[in-house]
This record gives structure tokens, C-alpha cells and sequence, in this order.
């Protein structure tokens, strides 16, 4: 339990020195060896000749990969002063909706990343996916998977919490009216009654065949886009042994908030300077599935910031954001047992945790066929 305010200057301080002395190093390829590496340095309260003095507790932060992660985010675009500013230079904010992971999430101030804190098994997951992830991401950087830019660990006080930086996929400068947590799977897969109590609940594939029966209709070259991606990532994570994954879909309904800014706009002054779309190359939803539009040029256009032009059976006008969370969950031995007790009680094929391939082959049918229709 190390205070909240502790661990985010730890992780600030941490970040800065990390990216600091890496900026000191050349350029180069990655090698396999990279992929091991874990550099690792005290942080004294009274400061060290490396390190400055701070108002915590003596703690070590260690980063995992320095020169790999260095190039997954060169590969997304982003520089290291920016990475920098982004993390460390105003204080990082703790989002309440934590999953039903029990993690910690932090948002930077500028919203363009989350930092997420990780079981040391998911961790140690994470380690072993680099050089997959990182042939994955040559050969393809437009993916709905988790975008990964950092590895790292605060230890203090006897305890290692370890965090990883990832994109946002949601920015808060865009009202999300829904947000679903789909897997393909119907077993079970209803929100709870606590869930729905929040003010922002996330639901699940039974909750989104009940409110959105008809699913969500997307132009077919989005379509196409959208479907071939996730054939690709599904591949991916097929190949890694690794399912329970969930494609996160959040919805802005465009003519919804319209009304409700013309309801607003009798009573208050609504604040319309647009903020600014996030700079990260591929980070939107729509650029993870097509990057260039086709008439040459960008699509990203102001108006949509960033999310998936669609419409639902009304024909109301939505901006999607999503992506594929929780593929750190690997298949293991424990999910093994857990489907083969569940499939003696129920129907097997229903059961969420199931082999990797017949996951992915559920999860990709369950999105391009229910979820996103074709208009």
C-alpha cells in the first residue's frame, strides 16, 4: 500500500532518469540480447550523484528492455521528449475505474498514456512476448493490440510494483455514451449488478446483443479494415497460446451529443475549444486500422478525433474507439483446468477461456458478424 501520491513521483522520477540516459546511447538495431536486459538504479531520498533527492521513501526502479521499448516507440512516433513531457511533467492522474483486474491505471495529463500496474506474472509475460511483438510490429505497426512503449518496476519498502505504459484508447475529450468489454463468448458474459451502478459501467457481449441487436454498421471499406486487422492480430495472439483477450469498444454518438449540448446550451456556457488529437503515429482506432485513407492524404479529419465513423440501426451518426485488451492473461495451466470443469457443468463451447485457436475464431466471428455489420 504504498500512497498513491508516493509511487506516481516515484514512476516520474523513474521515467525521467530512464529515457535520460538512454538519450545518451546510440541509435542501433535490436538485438535478441536487448530483449533481456533490465537496468536498475537506487533512488536514496537524500539523492546520489546520479539522482536527485525527493520527499519519498528510498526505492529502486527498474526498466525492463530499455533499447527494445526505445523502439517500439520510435516506431509509433513518439519522440523521447515527448514521452517525457507527456509522463513526467505534470502530475500523472489516477482513473477510479479500475478493472476487475484490481490494477491501478494513471492517465497522463495530456491524455495520451496509461500507465497500468501488472501482476508480476503478466510482467514476466510481457518479457517473454518481446521479440514476437517486436517481428509482429515490423512486419505490421496498424494493430488493435495494445500498444506497449514501457516496462518497469518501483520498489520500495520490501514491495515491487510493476507497471507498464500503454496507449489510451479512450480520450477523455470525448464523451463515450456506451462502452462494451466483448469476447464472443455468452456464458456468463452479462454485466454485474455492481457494474451497471457506475457512472460509467462496462458492459458485455449479452448486454450488447440485447442494446444493440442489429450490431454496428460501418462502410465496407471500413469494414474491411477493421476485419482484416483483427484476423491479423488474432493470429498473433493465436500463435502466442494467448486468449481471454477482449476487444474494448466505446461509443460517441455524435447526434446524441448534439442534444445534449443544445439542452446544455440553454443553461450554461459549453466549452467548445476542440482539444488537441493525440500526436502518437497509428495511436487513434481509426489509424490502427488503415492509416493512409485511400484519396491519398490522412483521414483524420477534426470532427471525428480519431474514433471509427459508424451508425446503429436508428441511423444516428457514432464515432467507435476501440482495441484489444487483456492479452497478458496467457492460456495457462490454471484457464486448462477452469475449461475442463466448466465444460463437464455447461455446454464447452460457450465457456470463455477455450484453446487459443478456437478463441480467436469465435472472437473474430463474434466481431465481424454480430458487432460491425457491413452498410
Amino acid at each position: 500500500q504504498t500512497t498513491s501520491s508516493a509511487l506516481k513521483g516515484a514512476i516520474q522520477l523513474g521515467i525521467t532518469h530512464t529515457v535520460g540516459s538512454l538519450s545518451t546511447k546510440p541509435e542501433r538495431d535490436v538485438l535478441m540480447q536487448d530483449f533481456y536486459v533490465v537496468e536498475s538504479i537506487f533512488f536514496p531520498s537524500e539523492g546520489s550523484n546520479l539522482t536527485p533527492a525527493h520527499h519519498y521513501n528510498d526505492f529502486r526502479f527498474k526498466t525492463y528492455a530499455p533499447v527494445a521499448f526505445r523502439y517500439f516507440r520510435e516506431l509509433f512516433g513518439i519522440r523521447p521528449d515527448d514521452y517525457l513531457y507527456s509522463l513526467c511533467n505534470e502530475p500523472l492522474i489516477e482513473l477510479s475505474n479500475s478493472g476487475a483486474s484490481g490494477s491501478l491505471f494513471y492517465v497522463s495529463s495530456d491524455d495520451k498514456f496509461i500507465i497500468k500496474t501488472v501482476q508480476h506474472k503478466e510482467a514476466e509475460f510481457l518479457q517473454k512476448l518481446l521479440p514476437g511483438y517486436y517481428m509482429n510490429l515490423n512486419q505490421n505497426p496498424r494493430t488493435l493490440l495494445p500498444k506497449f512503449y514501457g516496462l518497469y518496476c518501483v520498489q520500495a519498502g520490501g514491495k515491487n510494483i510493476r507497471i507498464v505504459v500503454m496507449n489510451n484508447l479512450l480520450p477523455r475529450s470525448v464523451k463515450m455514451h456506451l462502452k462494451y468489454d466483448l469476447k464472443g463468448s455468452t456464458y456468463k458474459r452479462r454485466a454485474s449488478q455492481k457494474e451497471r451502478e457506475k457512472v460509467f459501467p462496462t458492459y458485455k457481449d449479452l448486454d450488447f446483443m440485447q442494446d444493440i441487436p442489429d450490431g454496428l454498421f460501418l462502410d465496407s471499406d471500413m469494414y474491411n479494415a477493421l476485419c482484416k486487422t483483427l484476423q491479423r492480430d488474432c493470429l498473433v495472439l493465436q500463435s502466442f497460446k494467448i486468449m481471454d483477450y477482449s476487444l474494448l469498444v466505446a461509443i460517441h454518438n455524435i447526434d446524441l451529443a448534439q442534444r445534449e449540448h443544445a439542452m446544455a446550451d440553454g443553461t450554461s456556457q459549453t466549452d467548445t475549444r476542440r482539444p488537441a488529437a493525440q500526436k502518437a503515429l497509428y495511436s487513434t482506432a481509426m489509424e490502427s486500422i488503415q492509416g493512409e485513407a485511400r484519396r491519398g492524404g490522412t483521414i483524420e479529419t477534426d470532427d471525428q478525433m480519431g474514433g471509427i465513423p459508424a451508425r446503429n440501426a436508428k441511423g444516428e451518426r457514432l464515432l467507435l474507439y476501440i482495441g484489444i485488451i487483456d492479452v497478458l492473461q496467457s492460456y495457462r495451466f490454471v484457464k486448462k483446468l477452469e475449461h475442463s470443469w466448466k465444460a463437464l457443468v455447461h455446454d464447452g463451447d460457450t465457456v470463455s477461456v477455450h484453446r487459443p485457436s478456437f478463441y480467436a475464431e469465435r472472437f473474430q466471428r463474434f466481431m465481424c458478424n454480430t458487432a460491425f455489420k457491413k452498410i
